[in-house]
């Protein structure tokens, strides 16, 4: 072993660190953006980063890039695009499932080839359910095919997925390391890897044609198709009756107790609305006190609801003459939104999200992995993948939904806010694209020009640009990315890729290397997600690429393209918004994913071996 790949103490330190990260990652004891922040300052305290530099990342092309395509995204979501879009698949697939599935799926892979997976899930979740609406087709039958093709459609493009946008950064930063002698690393264009794309869509689109269709039948059983209808939500959650008032008299023991306490009653009804003096309002805050001749707006079978108001000496009416207008379906309903593992609703209760008293939104249900939870819901800590099922008016549920803390899967009647501005969101959109692909403007400028133009137009305020933008992935990304740069500049990865080419077998074909990359950065990115993978398995891959007479580049694009590669857990952020809409179980995606990935690995290699 050469001096120079002796292993020392800041390589050990490295490796500690990657170790740390993995296993919070995996744990979940911390959340993974303050692990990255706590990894970030402890390469800065250790000395493995400069000073100078520790703080790059958050002023990287990478950071900035995805940034620009989330507004970029809003924008067009602002405008009633994919609306348009729903109604435009109805009409063209002419009703034929298979054709639908198909065209939507594909549809969806092209439109994350310029935007975030997650975002692109985000927005046709809506598009989904209304198509399961007009056609009868089971959510089922369409999101895993759909979720499919926007994990392979990140592939065409090097701003499609967080992996594509941190390569052309890590590979730049690898040539201040690289030995004397060998070629200067040069990134990527724009388009470089959509032939690669282009191949794993295709590959997706017809695995679903031919083969994964048969199991997703099996799916579609645990599964119904949301509607705004009393028969969805008494099927799959248990919610059912009809809406009565009840009217606290003078006797009531509920006199003088708070809304939750009442709820906490045995054989209580849903509680929807609450009338106190003249102010009635929907989801009444937990704390809001019950007087002599307060009216509660309530759900529940008929006996039931005569049952409780019997026992607490309060008045019942079927006709709604306080909350007629409350409870028009126009105005209001029930609705179920799921929550992305970006959101920040995660590890808090029911209670602390305070969600009635924030917008006026009564949590009715949970859905966790087909379990539905609907008693002591209070106490119950929010999960990544959660399905929440909501009472609310119409309006202050959008209000909500744009803080992109849930994504409402249902389609619920709300107002286009800007759909003056659709040609012009398209146009700049679109001149965006063009700039990035001409190679004259660097990526990330044209796409944060494309970002400027969306606000300078009017499609997007201030405000709302900050609130597209998922602060915590671009945390994440900017704190781990100088953990990739320690791992290159203290020889870590190349102490590691000696130690395992000294254990295997003289004259394998570099395609196998290849091989085993990309088997690795999956199990990777199924650990420490797919934005830790990449930087901790580039620089490994540019070392092993120049010690088996590899190309480095290749390599290195290899990697980004597998930290991709996850149909089997929900650490992949498209399969947690899928699962509990979709009903699919861990069974389900070993059915279905297992092979899909297996298709992955393949396309992938041979595909790069074919390019380049």
């Amino acid at each position: 072993m050469d001096e120079s790949l002796t292993l020392t103490n800041d390589m050990l330190l490295v490796f500690g660190l990657v170790g740390f990260t993995m296993a919070m990652f995996m744990t979940e004891r911390v959340r993974a953006d303050l692990t990255a922040l706590v990894v970030l300052i402890a390469l800065g305290l250790l000395g493995l980063v400069p000073a100078e530099r520790l703080f790059a990342g958050f002023a990287g092309n990478a950071v900035i890039s995805v940034m620009a395509t989330m507004i970029l995204g809003a924008g067009l979501d602002r405008t009633g695009a994919l609306n348009r879009l729903a109604v435009w698949l109805l009409r063209k697939s002419r009703g034929m499932e298979e054709r639908l599935i198909l065209m939507t799926s594909a549809i969806a892979g092209a439109i994350s080839s310029s935007m975030q997976n997650p975002a692109v899930m985000s927005l046709f979740l809506p598009v989904t359910s209304r198509l399961s609406n007009r056609t009868g087709l089971s959510l089922s039958r369409l999101l895993l095919p759909i979720g499919a093709a926007v994990v392979m459609g990140g592939s065409l493009t090097m701003v499609g997925n967080s992996p594509l946008i941190l390569l052309n950064d890590l590979l730049l930063h690898a040539n201040d390391n690289l030995p004397s002698g060998a070629t200067t690393l040069v990134p990527f264009a724009m388009f470089a890897p959509m032939p690669v794309g282009l191949a794993l869509l295709a590959a997706s689109l017809a695995y679903f044609r031919f083969f994964g269709g048969r199991w997703l039948e099996v799916a579609a059983d645990k599964s119904a198709t949301p509607a705004r209808t009393e028969s969805y939500f008494s099927q799959t959650y248990g919610i059912e009756g009809e809406l009565f008032e009840l009217t606290v008299t003078a006797e009531s023991p509920l006199v003088g107790m708070s809304i939750g306490e009442a709820e906490a009653q045995h054989g209580a009804p849903l509680f929807l609305a609450l009338k106190s003096g003249q102010t009635a309002r929907l989801a009444p805050p937990a704390d809001e006190m019950l007087w002599v001749g307060s009216v509660l707006g309530v759900m529940g079978s008929r006996q039931a609801i005569h049952d409780y108001a019997q026992n607490n000496l309060l008045r019942v009416s079927a006709r709604l003459r306080n909350f007629g207008d409350l409870f028009n379906p126009s105005r209001a309903g029930i609705s179920e939104a799921v929550v992305p593992p970006n959101s920040s609703f995660i590890g808090q209760t029911v209670a602390d999200l305070r969600m009635r008293k924030r917008w006026g939104i009564s949590v009715l249900a949970v859905n966790r992995d087909n379990e539905v939870f609907r008693e002591d819901l209070r106490r119950l800590a929010i999960r990544a993948g959660d399905l929440l099922v909501f009472h609310s008016i119409w309006t202050d549920l959008a209000q909500a939904a744009s803080k992109r803390d849930f994504v409402v899967v249902t389609d619920y009647p709300k107002e286009e806010q800007r759909p003056h501005k659709l040609w012009m969101a398209l146009g700049i959109f679109a001149a965006a694209m063009a700039l990035a692909l001409s190679a004259q403007i660097p990526v990330p400028v044209a796409l944060m020009a494309g970002a400027a133009a969306m606000l300078v137009g009017g499609v997007l305020n201030m405000d709302e640009a900050y609130a597209s933008v998922n602060w915590k992935t671009v945390f994440i990304m900017a704190c781990l990315i100088p953990l990739g740069w320690a791992m290159d500049s203290t020889g870590a990865a190349a102490w590691l890729t000696q130690g395992v080419l000294e254990r295997l077998p003289d004259d394998m074909p570099v395609w196998t290397f290849e091989l085993a990359l990309a088997l690795l950065t999956t199990l990777f990115a199924m650990v420490i997600t797919n934005v830790g993978a990449t930087v901790v398995m580039v620089p490994l891959a540019i070392n092993l690429a120049l010690a088996v007479g590899g190309n480095p580049s290749v390599f290195a694009m290899v990697v980004a393209l597998s930290a991709a590669n996850n149909f089997l857990s929900a650490s992949n952020p498209v399969l947690a918004m899928v699962s509990a809409p979709g009903g699919y179980s861990s069974r389900d995606y070993l059915r279905i994913g297992a092979p899909l990935m297996l298709i992955y690995f393949v396309v992938v290699v041979l595909m790069v071996n074919l390019i380049w």
